[in-house]
C-alpha cells in the first residue's frame, strides 16, 4: 500500500485539532475525513466507511476514546488506530493497547512524531495485526532464539506484542516455566523504538540478596569487602535500552523496595554511595510464580505488581498451542542438526501424533530437549518408547549397552551428559515428590545447598504436576 494515498479519518471534539491535523495530512497527500466525536465516527464506519487508519483522541463528550475504541474493535478489528491525548497517563495508555491500539501520541506533538507513527502503522500493518504469522512462519529473534505464532493464542500474543512494544510502559509476562517468556521480552525489545540499544537479562532467583543487588545497582569501591574499584550494574549498563528481569517472583521483598522506586523516578544509588544515579530503562518483568498467592503471603509487593503490570502477557502452556509442535519439531530438528553438524532426522507422522498428544510439562524447553535426544540416539521407536511412558508416568526406560555402544565414539560424551541429567532429574523429582515439594528438606535428603536445588529444578522445569 502507499501510505501517501492512505485514507485516514480523524476523530476529535476540538474543531480546531480537526482542522490541524486535516491540514498536516492532506499537504502530504493523505485523504482525510473527520469526525467530531465517537458516534459520529463510528456512524461513519457503519455507513461503509473504510478508512485504513484511524486519529483518535481519548477525552470526548458522550462517548470517550476508549469506548469508541472498544467498539471499533469489535465491527472493524483490522484496522489501526493511533489514539491521541493531551494527558500523559500510562495507565490509560496501557488500557489503550489492550483493546487493540497500535500506537500513542501526546499533544501537542510535532510533525515528525506524526509521520513517523503514520508511516510504521501504515507500512507495519499486516505484521501487526498478525498476519504474518498466519501461516506459522518462524520469526528468528538471534541464532538459537525464534518466536512461532501458528495458534490463535500466540497470534494474539503477536498483535499485543506489535502494539506494547511502540509504547514505553512496563511489560509482565506471565507464564509456566519454559513456555517462552524470555522470547516475547526479546521480540518486544526487536519491534520497540530501543531495538538499537542494549537489552540485558537479569535471572532474580540465580544469586542471593546481597550479590543481585549489586548485579542490578552496581557499587562503589569500599562498599564491601572485595570491592576494590566501582562497578556500574545493569540498569547504568542498559540505559536507553530495556532489561528483562527474569523471575522476578524470586526477588528478595527489600531488594523489591528499591526497584519500585526505579520504576517511580528512574533513579538509584549504587551500594556504598549517597548520590543518585538517572537512568532511562525500560523494564520488562517474567514470572512462573502465581501472583496473587505471593502478595497474600508477602513474598512479592502489591505496590511493585501494580507498577509492573501496566500490561500483562500470559503466555500459554505448550499444551494450550499444540498447533504449534509440528513446526517446532521441524525447526528444532534443522536448528540442532546445524549446530552439532549432523544430518537431520525424519519427522514423521507417527513421530508428530506422538509429540501432539503428549503434555509437555516442561513446554518448550522440554520439547528442546527431546529434539535434540532423538539426533542424538538416531532411533525414532527408543524415544516414541520413552514418551509415551513419560506420558503413562512409568520411569523412563534406561538404553542397553548395545544400544549406546551403536553411537559413534565422538557423541559418548553428549549420550553420557545426557543420561547423566536424566538419572539426576529423576532422581530430584522423586525426593520432591516424598517430601510433598518441601524444598528444603528436599536439599537436606539430597546432600545439596538449597540454592543449588532452586538452580536444579529450573534447569529441568521441574513443577508440581
Amino acid at each position: 500500500m502507499n501510505t501517501t494515498q492512505a485514507n485516514i479519518l480523524v476523530v476529535d471534539d476540538e474543531p480546531s485539532m480537526r482542522r490541524y491535523l486535516q491540514t498536516l495530512l492532506e499537504v502530504d497527500s493523505y485523504h482525510v475525513t473527520t469526525a467530531q466525536n465517537g458516534v459520529e465516527a463510528l456512524r461513519q464506519l457503519q455507513n461503509g466507511h473504510k478508512p485504513d487508519l484511524v486519529l483518535l483522541d481519548l477525552l470526548m463528550p458522550e462517548l470517550d476514546g476508549l469506548q469508541t475504541l472498544e467498539r471499533l474493535r469489535q465491527t472493524h478489528p483490522g484496522i489501526p488506530v493511533v489514539m491521541l491525548s493531551c494527558v500523559t497517563d500510562t495507565r490509560k495508555v496501557a488500557q489503550a493497547i489492550k483493546l487493540g491500539a497500535q500506537d500513542y501520541l501526546t499533544k501537542p506533538f510535532q510533525k515528525a512524531e506524526l509521520d513517523a507513527v503514520l508511516t510504521h502503522c501504515l507500512s507495519q500493518r499486516s505484521v501487526a495485526s498478525g498476519e504474518a504469522a498466519e501461516a506459522g512462519e518462524v520469526e528468528e529473534l538471534s541464532d538459537d532464539q525464534f518466536f512461532v505464532a501458528a495458534s490463535p493464542a500466540m497470534r494474539k500474543i503477536r498483535a499485543q506484542v506489535a502494539q506494547v512494544a511502540q509504547v514505553d510502559v512496563p511489560v509482565l509476562m506471565l507464564g509456566e516455566s519454559g513456555t517462552g517468556k524470555e522470547v516475547v521480552a526479546r521480540l518486544i525489545h526487536k519491534l520497540s523504538p530501543r531495538a538499537d540499544r542494549t537489552l540485558l537479562k537479569v535471572n532474580c532467583a540465580a544469586l542471593p540478596a546481597d550479590l543481585l543487588e549489586s548485579e542490578l545497582f552496581g557499587y562503589e569501591a569500599g562498599a564491601f569487602t572485595g570491592a576494590t574499584r566501582p562497578k556500574p550494574g545493569k540498569f547504568e549498563l542498559c540505559d536507553k535500552g530495556t532489561i528483562l528481569l527474569d523471575e522476578i517472583g524470586e526477588m528478595p521483598p527489600a531488594l523489591q523496595a528499591k526497584l519500585l522506586h526505579v520504576l517511580q523516578d528512574q533513579q538509584f544509588s549504587r551500594l556504598g554511595s549517597r548520590s543518585m544515579v538517572k537512568v532511562d530503562v525500560r523494564i520488562l518483568a517474567a514470572t512462573n510464580i502465581n501472583i496473587p498467592e505471593a502478595i497474600a503471603s508477602k513474598k512479592f509487593r502489591e505496590d511493585l505488581y501494580y507498577r509492573l503490570n501496566a500490561f500483562t502477557i500470559n503466555i500459554p502452556p505448550l499444551r494450550e498451542r499444540k498447533e504449534e509442535i509440528p513446526l517446532l519439531l521441524r525447526h528444532f530438528m534443522g536448528l540442532f542438526a546445524a549446530r552439532y553438524g549432523r544430518t537431520p532426522l525424519s519427522v514423521s507422522p507417527n513421530l508428530v501424533e506422538a509429540c501432539v498428544k503428549y503434555r509437555w510439562p516442561g513446554n518448550l524447553r522440554e520439547l528442546e530437549n527431546f529434539v535434540k535426544r532423538y539426533l542424538i540416539l538416531g532411533d525414532e521407536s527408543l524415544v516414541l518408547n520413552e514418551l509415551e511412558s513419560k506420558r503413562k508416568g512409568e520411569p523412563l526406560l534406561e538404553e542397553s549397552a548395545s544400544e549406546i555402544s551403536k553411537e559413534r565414539p565422538a557423541d559418548l560424551k553428549s549420550l553420557v551428559r545426557s543420561l547423566k541429567d536424566e538419572a539426576e532429574c529423576e532422581a530430584i523429582s522423586r525426593t520432591l515428590r516424598q517430601t510433598k515439594w518441601n524444598r528444603k528438606e528436599a536439599a537436606r535428603l539430597l546432600n545439596i545447598s538449597y540454592k543449588a536445588l532452586l538452580y536444579k529444578i529450573r534447569q529441568y522445569n521441574l513443577d508440581r504436576s
